[in-house]
């Protein structure tokens, strides 16, 4: 399955509670479970005012329904080319 970026500007991203991004999971894991499609949402990662989401689905239209229906933005959808790390350099 595909593997996309999402950026999502949200303003003070980096200052949402514990209990706050508890809730933003929470929503995200509902909508998932109720899209009917292959859908798997990998990590995040909150950084100044944005969060970058790393999900699998079938197309850039699945990951923009998701944002949608969860009521989260959904700035910039950009599909993985490649994935590379440490290791890489040893293959």
């Amino acid at each position: 399955m595909p593997t996309f970026i999402i950026e999502r500007e949200i303003a003070g991203a980096d200052r949402l509670s514990a209990s706050e991004l508890k809730e933003i999971s929470a929503r995200s894991n509902e909508v998932v479970a109720g899209l009917g499609v292959p859908y798997k949402w990998i990590t995040s990662y909150v950084a100044g005012d944005k969060i970058y989401c790393v999900h699998e689905a079938e197309s850039a239209d699945v990951i923009e329904r998701h944002a949608r229906e969860a009521g989260f933005p959904a700035n910039k959808v950009t599909l993985l080319a490649a994935s590379i790390g440490p290791m890489t350099a040893d293959a």
